[in-house]
């Protein structure tokens, strides 16, 4: 009993030291600039701003940088959806010539730097007249060789027995994989779904790259109006991250128990 009640305190400790930045963040937003500069730190405002997230639109092009992050990281999500399941079927189920060294070459490209690709992904968007475009930000993210890898581990327990059924009642490829393999696939989907928005929703480095105008820009990157050299609006920065977090934050809690299941699933703990 003393055990159980030791462990449970220290996960409330460890719940509430993770939970404390965030509350403090929407206690930001909604104190005023005088607030946020004071050397005393204020927990929560006397008189919460709640014109401040008003104020984040009048400040600066907000609409149009949640439009844009909505815009790119939907539709890498998609893409991802779409793209990676495909090829992680082909690398599980299918048999061909350097089938396992394609697929360790596809997994090698993980170690490799992003800051590595960078310049040379740049001078290809630039040569083809991509920058500060919608395909500039989503055309380099279309796959992901970790959403191959997480759907390949995935879909390679499914008995072949099923695949084989499916062809001998006269099943295309493509109805197999329609009929067959996604339906049993919606947890990995799942998770996969929720890793690459939240990734591509905070996405900072190529969006600050690829995009030279304010109306092309994400949110993390158009929070960066409010940080300059001689100046950072505290309170505006912190209405803005809350309105980046709650999307990821309703995303999990809609995936949460496909989430669970995936992890479990796939093997990834």
């Amino acid at each position: 009993m003393v055990r159980k009640s030791l462990l449970y305190g220290l996960l409330a400790l460890a719940s509430l030291v993770t939970v404390l930045p965030l509350l403090y963040m929407v206690s930001l937003s909604l104190q005023t600039e005088a607030e946020t500069l004071s050397p005393d730190a204020v927990i929560w405002p006397e008189s919460p701003q709640w014109g401040n997230y008003a104020e984040l639109f009048t400040r600066a092009p907000f609409g149009n940088f949640i439009v844009n992050s909505l815009v790119v990281a939907g539709a890498i999500t998609l893409a991802h959806l779409i793209f990676d399941p495909l090829v992680g079927y082909v690398f599980a189920k299918f048999r061909f010539p350097l089938r396992n060294t394609l697929f360790v070459a596809l997994l090698a490209t993980l170690m490799v730097p992003f800051f590595v690709r960078m310049i040379p992904l740049y001078v290809l968007m630039a040569n083809m007249g991509w920058l500060d475009t919608y395909q500039g930000l989503i055309t380099p993210f279309l796959m992901d060789a970790f959403g191959i890898f997480l759907m390949r581990q995935f879909i390679q327990p499914i008995p072949d027995d099923l695949i084989s059924a499916a062809r001998i009642d006269g099943a295309s490829e493509l109805a197999i994989y329609r009929r067959v393999i996604l339906p049993q696939t919606r947890p990995a989907l799942a998770v996969l779904a929720l890793f690459t928005f939240v990734f591509q929703w905070n996405e900072f480095l190529w969006p600050l790259v690829a995009t030279s105008t304010p109306e092309m820009r994400t949110i993390p990157v158009g929070l960066t109006l409010f940080n300059q050299e001689y100046f950072t609006l505290w309170h505006l920065t912190a209405a803005g991250s809350v309105i980046l977090f709650v999307p990821t934050a309703v995303l999990f809690v809609l995936t949460q128990r496909y989430f669970v299941r995936g992890i479990a699933l796939t093997g990834l703990k």
